[in-house]
């Protein structure tokens, strides 16, 4: 069990390094095309990533009943891809008028939204994970936030994407255990593909040439983002609970100022490394219970 616990946390630490460099391509992409524009055509190029692992992919639950299986993974993707649509929509919008740092940091307050959701679900959250939430936020203020903190229309987007962001995650792992993995993440990836398609429709110009513009960004958003990250995530929430999972993912601000700092020239001093420092030391905290528990191996 320990193992697999390293290997989630393993697996989530990559979802966090994708993402983080995703944020760049998210913001390279919105000079061509719009926000539902943007997610419609990414999360179709994820959801078809992950056709051929599905066809050679065995049923992870070994249940004789495939149909019944299935319905239950179809309606678990359904609901997860709903607050994923809404969580990417309402990111993707925010950043229109938002800042990336107050927008990375509004969004990456699902560190300790997802905790105290927690407790009235009635999970048990260890005081290391509580501790490490509060360094975490305070390491993310440091490196996304700079001069003064004034919450305009656009941050209120994000801050609701944060509470959606927060709601996927605790739904898949609730269902992680109980359906198709794989599956699974196909299901949300085509969901909140066709609601974003529908919204788009109505609200935006879709323009195949500034889609071809945004070839490149759309391509890691896709695949990279969509496709392998998100797919990582549920894999890695298997044995890694809620709490514990959205510290380690909360790093993408880390990659995301590192990508920021390595490909669109920004600023990078000691007040964002100071941060970098104690996101990492907040998530390594969180992380002390899974060490010592040689019983279990369970993270709280």
């Amino acid at each position: 069990m320990r193992k697999q616990v390293v290997k989630s946390n393993i697996f989530l630490l990559l979802t966090a390094v994708i993402w983080g460099f995703a944020f760049v391509a998210q913001r390279v992409g919105m000079k061509f095309l719009g926000p539902f524009t943007f997610n419609a055509v990414r999360f179709l190029l994820g959801s078809i990533s992950i056709i051929p692992i599905i066809i050679f992919y065995k049923n992870e639950t070994g249940n004789k009943n495939n149909v019944k299986n299935l319905k239950s993974t179809i309606s678990a993707g359904i609901i997860c891809g709903i607050f994923l649509f809404l969580g990417s929509s309402f990111q993707q919008v925010g950043l229109q008028g938002a800042t990336a740092g107050k927008a990375a940091f509004i969004t990456g307050l699902y560190i300790v939204i997802v905790p105290i959701i927690g407790i009235f679900l009635k999970q048990h959250i260890n005081i290391n994970s509580w501790i490490g939430a509060v360094a975490a936020v305070i390491g993310l203020y440091l490196l996304c936030v700079n001069g003064g903190f004034n919450i305009s229309y656009s941050d209120s987007l994000e801050l609701v994407s944060a509470f959606m962001f927060s709601g996927q995650i605790i739904l898949i792992g609730h269902f992680v255990n109980k359906v198709d993995s794989i599956k699974l993440a196909f299901c949300q990836f085509m969901t909140c593909t066709i609601l974003s398609f529908i919204i788009a429709i109505f609200k935006e110009n879709i323009n195949f040439h500034n889609i071809i513009l945004s070839s490149a960004p759309i391509l890691y958003g896709g695949i990279m983002s969509v496709g392998v990250a998100y797919t990582l995530q549920i894999i890695g929430q298997k044995f890694s609970e809620p709490a514990h999972a959205s510290i380690i993912m909360s790093m993408e601000s880390v990659f995301a100022s590192l990508g920021g700092f390595l490909i669109l020239g920004e600023y990078f001093g000691c007040k964002e490394i100071a941060g970098c420092i104690l996101m990492f030391a907040g998530m390594l905290l969180s992380a002390v219970p899974s060490l010592k528990d040689k019983n279990t191996g369970t993270v709280f």
